[in-house]
């Protein structure tokens, strides 16, 4: 299993757009071939910084998920709202 945290800052004033993406593909986004879970992080000490956490099967089922044409669509919404650039850890659990 795959572990993905990806980090994502905003700027204040995109905060409430930013929840509504992802409250509205949330469930599609779970329900892309590969991903077992998905959830969203919000840092306690700077509200501006948002965590994905999610479980893949596979490095393959995330790749897949990631050149979607649905991934796309999504990606272009949501990085329009960046204060900083994201970034992203794939993990393996031990």
């Amino acid at each position: 299993m795959l572990v993905r945290i990806v980090k994502l800052t905003f700027e204040l004033e995109n905060i409430p757009e930013f929840k509504s993406i992802f409250k509205k593909h949330q469930k599609a986004m779970q329900n892309v071939e590969g991903c077992t879970f998905l959830e969203l992080l919000q840092d306690v000490n700077d509200e501006r910084i948002f965590f994905t956490h999610s479980y893949w099967n596979s490095n393959a089922d995330l790749e897949n998920y990631r050149k979607s044409e649905y991934f796309g669509e999504v990606w272009k919404a949501t990085k329009l709202l960046f204060a900083d650039k994201p970034e992203a850890w794939s993990l393996q659990k031990s």
